[in-house]
């Protein structure tokens, strides 16, 4: 919604069943739903099964996938509900691609979940798009990146919407082009050994080839990996113009911390970043340029709305998966009223045919019929100045949306010729 017409709605008292969804209005917004305040106890809860991470190289960014998710789901039923009915969303811990199957197909079968949602692991995300396939139930996808999971594994029960590999790359990569750290010079990457970091490496080398750069090494780095000093000591005899990384969780924060104790003069970038793991590091760690999908200062009315609701239940301004875990149970419940269902067919037919969703940036997002991809923009970051941040929040200085406003947003994504996507 632009700043104007929300003014416009503020001024007028009337707030409409979709921004109360969005928003979660608080218990005033019950009665422009049509219902009491206080949800009737005749209806049934809307069950949701979410699996994240909580243990393991991502349990940190799966802490705030769960802030997220539940934060939405305490407004969205302090609002009225859906449909007059509760929502119920279970957190669970993913673990592993086995575990988080097994405990799929248990949500849906003997929990009684309606659908699934979450995960940040792209494997595990794998695992449980099978079983949501299998099953006939739609899986939101929420965390992995993959542009595996929107190509040749895509199915037709999986939504995504966190920006794919491909859209981090070319987040960053305008950026790198900008700033002539591209064309000519030698690259040495380090990539998480797992489906995730194979699918980012691939983007990142068609970005090397076209571009006229030289990937000169690279290492893959197993996700419990702590010690960075036998890759440190290749990246030194390498002697390349850039280091990039495409490694993900905990592994960036560990590796910037000691790649900074080494003094290596070379500078470092990434294709993968999460908030989480760029305040891990601590000042003076990190540097270089990031790609991210949301981050808290971005200036938009409503997203300054979702940030200061956040730091006052949780003390802490939100990391993006915060952000998109938030955004989508709002979008999900929105698409629930709209179709005044929580069957998975129905649901899948809305998303396709194109609904839109405020997700609290500057442009509305949407899916892609034929891939289930949520198609939004990205934002590559840079690192201030040591000595610039006013606390430990302030180390990213957000730079422009990618594409630009005057651009499709689709621009960024892969083409129908170039994903392999094929929903059965």
């Amino acid at each position: 919604m632009k700043k104007k017409e929300h003014l416009q709605e503020q001024k007028s008292g009337s707030i409409s069943r979709r921004s109360a969804i969005k928003l979660g209005a608080g218990l005033a917004a019950g009665s422009a739903f049509g219902f009491p305040a206080i949800v009737q106890a005749q209806s049934d809860a809307i069950k949701i099964g979410h699996l994240t991470p909580m243990t393991g190289f991502l349990g940190a960014l799966g802490g705030w996938a769960v802030m997220g998710i539940q934060m939405a789901a305490e407004e969205i039923n302090a609002a009225g509900g859906v449909m007059g009915r509760k929502l119920e969303v279970n957190s669970e811990d993913s673990i592993n691609p086995d575990t988080a199957a097994t405990k799929a197909q248990r949500i849906l079968e003997r929990d009684g979940a309606e659908f699934l949602m979450g995960e940040i692991s792209s494997a595990s995300a794998l695992a449980i798009s099978q079983v949501a396939a299998r099953n006939k139930r739609l899986f939101m996808a929420l965390g992995p990146r993959s542009d595996t999971l929107r190509g040749k594994s895509c199915n037709r029960y999986m939504f995504c919407t966190d920006i794919p590999n491909t859209v981090m790359v070319n987040a960053v990569g305008n950026a790198l082009l900008r700033d002539n750290m591209v064309r000519g010079k030698k690259f040495h990457t380090l990539t998480a050994d797992y489906i995730f970091g194979h699918d980012l490496l691939r983007a990142a080398k068609q970005f090397f080839d076209a571009n006229d750069a030289t990937l000169i090494g690279d290492e893959l780095v197993a996700t419990d990996v702590t010690d960075f000093s036998p890759y440190l000591l290749k990246i030194r005899q390498s002697k390349p113009d850039v280091v990039c990384l495409n490694l993900a969780g905990n592994q960036v924060t560990n590796f910037v911390k000691q790649y900074a104790e080494y003094g290596l003069p070379f500078p470092t970038v990434g294709f993968n970043l999460n908030t989480a793991d760029a305040w891990a590091a601590g000042e003076g760690n990190l540097s270089g340029t990031w790609p991210t999908v949301w981050y808290h200062t971005l200036s938009n009315p409503r997203s300054f709305e979702f940030v200061a609701s956040f730091w006052k239940k949780y003390g802490k301004p939100p990391e993006n998966h915060a952000w998109i875990e938030y955004i989508a149970l709002k979008l999900v419940a929105q698409a629930m009223e709209e179709t005044k269902s929580t069957d998975s067919e129905k649901l899948i037919a809305h998303f396709e045919k194109g609904a839109k969703f405020d997700i609290l940036k500057n442009r509305e997002a949407y899916f892609r019929s034929w891939d289930h991809q949520l198609i939004q923009e990205g934002f590559p970051f840079t690192i201030k100045a040591k000595g610039k941040a006013v606390d430990q929040w302030d180390l990213l200085e957000l730079g422009p949306a990618v594409p630009g406003a005057d651009q499709s947003l689709e621009v960024i994504y892969p083409t129908k010729q170039q994903n392999p996507c094929t929903l059965a």
